[in-house]
């Protein structure tokens, strides 16, 4: 279903209103482009991270116990403190 902006859009297009702007195809590689990169950005990477055995292990234990793989759980832990959701603790 269409929302409004998008139901007005289309009629305009029907209407054969629509006109193409003059640097329709700079501005359509500039967003092709900036659609490649977000999407590369907001892709996932492997890493290889040394851990200590025994908090890999709880670290298994607590995904465990909340039903989700490991490496989902530490994912979360990644993304939350990259976004400042999650503070360092130093003790």
């Amino acid at each position: 279903m269409l929302d409004k902006d998008e139901q007005d859009l289309e009629a305009i297009i029907e209407r054969g209103q629509y006109q193409r702007v003059a640097d329709f195809e700079d501005t359509k590689h500039m967003l092709e482009e900036a659609a490649q990169r977000y999407r590369h950005l907001n892709g996932s990477k492997s890493i290889t991270l040394r851990v200590n055995q025994l908090d890999l292990i709880k670290i298994k234990a607590k995904a465990k116990r909340n039903n989700i793989p490991y490496q989902t759980l530490l994912g979360v832990l990644l993304h939350d403190f990259a976004e400042d959701e999650r503070e360092l603790s130093l003790k």
